[in-house]
């Protein structure tokens, strides 16, 4: 077992101040070694809590950002594996432990469907990205000389997201990676708008999915 915490910080633009800092946890148990082969993976969102659901547009970056870097390893999309198993991944039905898998494989079309995809890891992730702490304010208008607008506007956000590593050929947990991520973000305006974003979605989806090439990929 290892268990690695990387801090890091990235602002947009030397002149522009829209920075986002980001911790990484990195606890892996057992990596493949020589990559995964023919074998694939899925990644899932969490979406069991009543107040947020782990965005579908934050799971498809962490598989995009997978797959171009390393084109070897198979993801499956996320709706693509939802419909092929529906409806044992919903919500209200999804395993919620590794053990679970074992009552799910007594279907026989979700054993099935398994061997088709070749699924050997399943990457769980749970969390969302949230805007907090809104300040200022902006006014528009139309006059004589035409349209625009003059204030001053900035915002937080917070990004928290856990990814949990299932080996389905082993039905246990062999990793996890956290991260947390939050940048201030800015909009002045003088006549036009101008919004000066801090990407912190993005930035949390780049340290995930850089932390899982580490354990998925034979050459990263």
């Amino acid at each position: 077992m290892s268990l690695q915490r990387l801090a890091i910080a990235a602002c947009l633009l030397p002149g522009l101040v829209a920075c986002v800092n980001s911790t990484v946890d990195q606890m892996v148990f057992n990596t493949p070694g020589a990559g995964i082969g023919d074998a694939s993976v899925v990644i899932l969102g969490r979406r069991h809590a009543s107040d947020y659901e782990t965005e579908p547009e934050f799971i498809r970056c962490v598989g995009n950002h997978i797959s171009s870097r390393d084109k070897s390893i198979g993801v499956v999309g996320e709706q693509e594996f939802l419909d092929a198993l529906y409806p044992w991944f919903e919500p209200r039905t999804a395993p919620l432990r590794p053990a679970d898998l074992e009552r799910l494989l007594e279907h026989r079309d979700v054993a099935r469907a398994f061997t088709t995809m070749q699924t050997r890891y399943m990457i769980w992730i749970d969390g969302s990205t949230v805007r907090n702490d809104s300040a200022g304010s902006m006014t528009c208008g139309i006059g004589p000389g035409g349209a625009g607008c003059f204030g001053f506007g900035t915002w937080s956000n917070d990004a928290n997201y856990e990814a949990t590593i299932w080996d389905f050929s082993k039905r246990a947990e062999v990793g996890r990676i956290s991260t947390t991520a939050s940048g201030q973000s800015y909009m002045p305006a003088v006549v036009v708008p101008i919004p000066i974003i801090a990407p912190v979605q993005g930035t949390a989806c780049d340290s995930i999915g850089d932390q899982l090439l580490e354990f998925l990929s034979a050459e990263y």
